[in-house]
């Protein structure tokens, strides 16, 4: 069973990192998020949520689909950051609406007169050629394989074991 743990684990460190990351790249480093970028949150939010479901419990059978889910979940996310670093890249057209942070409180037409505007075809950051939709690709969907593998060797050594 500790192939089902090991999986549960990654399935919750790996998005808590992303998400993590991405939160101080943004609130630390002020690399506003464009629509895409949030794009890619929401399922490492669901992930997150499915592994806990999965990690509470973990003495039930269902909890390995819980874990699947979860994997799904990065999967997605990391398509859609695939998809974000082919639009950043110039592979292939976005979308065309942009998004702006606009804090709350205040002056609302100021806020937004002044808000960054941040285009979805323009990577903020990159390191060695690879944007952080880049990076969020090759880890999630690294990490969601991953998962995935772990959740079949387990099955395989509980059918032959």
């Amino acid at each position: 069973m500790a192939f089902s743990r090991a999986a549960s684990w990654l399935a919750l460190i790996l998005p808590i990192a992303l998400l993590g990351g991405a939160l101080i790249s943004e609130y630390v480093f002020g690399l506003y998020p464009c629509e895409m970028c949030m794009w890619q949150r929401w399922p490492h939010l669901a992930a997150i949520i499915l592994a806990l479901g999965a990690l509470a419990l973990r003495k039930h059978k269902i909890a390995k689909f819980i874990v699947i889910d979860a994997a799904l979940a990065i999967l997605i996310s990391g398509l859609i950051g695939g998809f974000h670093a082919g639009v950043e890249y110039g592979w292939w057209d976005g979308i065309t609406a942009c998004a702006s942070t606009v804090p709350a409180g205040g002056d609302m037409l100021e806020s937004i007169m002044n808000a960054p505007l941040v285009r979805c075809d323009v990577a903020p950051w990159s390191l060695m050629g690879i944007s952080l939709a880049g990076f969020n690709f090759l880890l999630s969907v690294g990490g969601a394989m991953l998962i995935l593998g772990l959740i079949a060797k387990g099955w395989k050594e509980a059918r032959h074991g």
